[in-house]
């Protein structure tokens, strides 16, 4: 397990609370009955419904470990301090991208809340951590699986 922080905003940290406590209870339960059913079938070394269910039973304790290490590492982000001077994880950056003609925002957010196709990006995906520690009008350039991207920051909030 990774020692580095899991930075979460308190929404962030919120739905993750959430979501461990309906797969602690509601989960486990289901796949529990899941497995009991499935044993009452009778000979569990050939059953396909048996081996699936213990398959899920895995993927949920997995899912349930990953949640509970992402909240022992969980550092808050404060989204109410200004951002305004400097990127840093938990601003809103509004950047133009040479050769757009829109301006784009993102939020900088921790690995754990990334969606990238709503605008919150990771702070260490490789567009996130060239943006960090960045000024108002200043140019970055960043190099993406896609290529070279050019951008210049706006706005930072």
């Amino acid at each position: 397990m990774s020692d580095k922080p899991a930075y979460l905003t308190r929404d962030g940290r919120a739905k993750l609370e959430a979501e461990l406590e309906e797969l602690q209870t509601v989960g486990r339960r289901q796949v529990a009955e899941r497995i009991g059913a499935a044993k009452e079938l009778g000979d569990i070394s050939e059953s396909g419904e048996y081996e699936d269910a213990k398959n899920q039973q895995a993927h949920l304790e997995g899912r349930i470990r990953e949640i509970k290490g992402i909240l022992s590492r969980a550092q808050l982000i404060d989204e109410e301090n200004g951002h305004g001077n400097e990127v840093r994880v938990g601003s809103k950056v509004t950047v133009r991208v040479e050769g757009e003609d829109e301006d784009e925002t993102w939020s900088i957010v921790g690995s754990a809340e990334a969606k990238p196709r709503e605008g919150k990006i990771s702070n260490e995906s490789p567009l996130g951590s060239s943006l960090l520690g960045k000024r108002r009008n200043q140019k970055v350039t960043v190099n993406t699986p896609s290529g070279t991207m050019k951008l210049t920051i706006v706005k930072i909030q």
